[in-house]
């Protein structure tokens, strides 16, 4: 088939798609209240729905009122007996794929289950929405005239006891179905490598030799990687290496700290950015606009929402609330029942909503990681945003940043305390940590109650790090490549204490 015939019918059966997305942009709560009774009515004689009467739940508040609120370390003793074989304890059919966690640099591991469902109703099927949603925004584009760069976990899998385990995008790669396989580079071979630095090799030297059209991946660990195909081949910017190269679809982290620098590795004025937000639990929203900065909550993937106000998260009075009854510009905690089993569980990230006709979101942190040492909830969104205003006055460009409390100790006040790698650092460090106590000041007023005449915090404090100190600290974790991320704030000063022995 020829190259163009197959984008052309590619592109076909992927905007067909967008008739269904117009439905539950129409009727988002219709969606969403059948995705729950769906889920009760399928799970009904598992062990979980005997335990709380799936079969005579009929409507949203009796769920609320009969489900509890679960964590991963209450879920954790149901999935270690499915991980030993048992079955039909939370989800009816097989489950045998299990994603471990590696978002942070925790030594725990999760094992978050993925059902069959889950694969191809909810993580494959955002994958063509994906492409999809681009599609009709972009109808002149030629993606699938050439291929995907992947940039995916650097786990293998592993079997344990015929359940099989790694990082979700190793169960996505090895069970990719043949069109996504056709239209990706590098090959599987190479995508489940399990040594970073080799894999990075062999990924240049495969992909350089592709028609590469668009990047998928972590914005920090592609960096890594296209300045590295930069070094290697010795060109200027990546259109010299790739010149079809139209889109890059990137989540995970944060893209604002490191935006500067893709413009000068892609410097071209109509390349596209397409945010998704994605975990080993769901896939659960998409950048659905050229050029936006919010993602369309996608509503029919097997998992109904729930979300909990952050002003009363984790305290006794905390109440969930169904999509239906969230207001824009609050910060919520969200809660996800879905098609693998888990049931009212706590993801662990922030949202807020920036529209509510239709459902859009912007991630705004993590429930852990934050910094309210001092009353202050100082969250990730804060942190990306000042740092983002303070580059651009400054001309400074952040390659990876951490920061935590400096704890009060007898008459001495408390601050925060930085960690920040610079790719480009600024001139004057004590300007840089004016700028940056300015900026937070600017977009939170608890921050700026607390610094107001040094009343509870000290101006921040600000250390440069030696270049590589992050991913030396990773590599000492065992933990480089993929979907590994940096902790950017925390209550804890254990980071902070490890980069800071490590920056010597």
């Amino acid at each position: 088939m020829p190259i163009t015939l197959f984008n052309s019918i590619a592109s076909w059966l992927l905007k067909k798609r967008y008739h269904q997305i117009e439905l539950f942009l129409k009727y988002p709560g219709e969606v969403q209240e059948e995705v729950l009774h769906q889920l009760l009515e399928i799970a009904e004689d598992t062990e979980t729905g005997r335990r709380y009467g799936f079969e005579s739940i009929n409507n949203y508040e009796t769920f609320r009122e009969r489900l509890p609120i679960v964590s991963y370390e209450e879920m954790e003793p149901i999935i270690e007996r499915t991980r030993r074989g048992e079955q039909n304890i939370f989800w009816p059919t097989s489950i045998k794929w299990f994603a471990k966690s590696s978002g942070t640099t925790n030594a725990k591991s999760k094992f978050i289950p993925v059902s069959e469902e889950a694969l191809e109703d909810c993580h494959y099927k955002s994958g063509k929405d994906l492409l999809c949603l681009y599609l009709n925004n972009n109808e002149n584009s030629q993606l699938f005239t050439g291929k995907s760069l992947r940039l995916g976990g650097s786990k293998e899998l592993y079997e344990d006891n015929g359940s099989f385990f790694g990082d979700l995008s190793a169960i996505l790669i090895d069970n990719m179905p043949l069109w996504a396989e056709f239209s990706s580079t590098p090959s599987n071979k190479v995508s489940l490598m399990s040594e970073w630095e080799s894999k990075l090799k062999a990924i240049i030297k495969e992909s350089t030799q592709e028609n590469v059209t668009s990047l998928a991946g972590v914005p920090s660990w592609m960096l890594v990687l296209l300045n590295n195909v930069i070094e290697e081949t010795g060109k200027d910017h990546l259109f010299q290496v790739w010149e079809n190269l139209e889109v890059y679809f990137h989540g995970g982290v944060s893209f604002n700290p490191y935006k500067e620098q893709y413009k000068k590795l892609l410097p071209r004025k109509n390349f596209k950015y397409y945010e998704i937000y994605n975990a080993s639990e769901g896939f659960f929203a998409i950048q659905d606009r050229n050029n936006a900065d919010d993602l369309l909550l996608m509503l029919d993937y097997g998992i109904f929402y729930e979300f909990i106000g952050m002003d009363e998260y984790g305290t006794e009075n905390q109440k969930a609330i169904p999509l239906w009854e969230v207001k824009v510009n609050t910060n919520y905690a969200i809660i996800i029942t879905t098609n693998s089993g888990l049931w009212r569980y706590k993801v662990g990230d922030t949202v807020r909503f920036t529209s509510i006709d239709p459902y859009r979101i912007k991630v705004t942190g993590r429930t852990k990681h934050h910094i309210n040492v001092f009353g202050e909830e100082l969250i990730i969104e804060n942190a990306e945003e000042a740092l983002k205003t303070i580059c651009m006055k400054t001309g400074a460009e952040i390659k990876d940043y951490t920061a935590g409390p400096i704890f009060m100790e007898g008459k001495e006040k408390g601050a925060h305390e930085w960690v920040i790698e610079f790719r480009k650092p600024p001139e004057d460090i004590d300007v840089f940590t004016e700028y940056l106590d300015n900026a937070l000041k600017s977009l939170n007023s608890d921050y700026e109650a607390k610094r107001y005449n040094n009343i509870t915090l000290n101006l921040p404090k600000v250390h440069v790090a030696r270049e590589n100190l992050f991913y030396d600290w990773l590599k000492s974790k065992g933990k480089l490549g993929g979907q590994h991320k940096i902790p950017r704030l925390s209550n804890k000063r254990d980071y902070i204490e490890e980069l800071l022995h490590m920056n010597k």
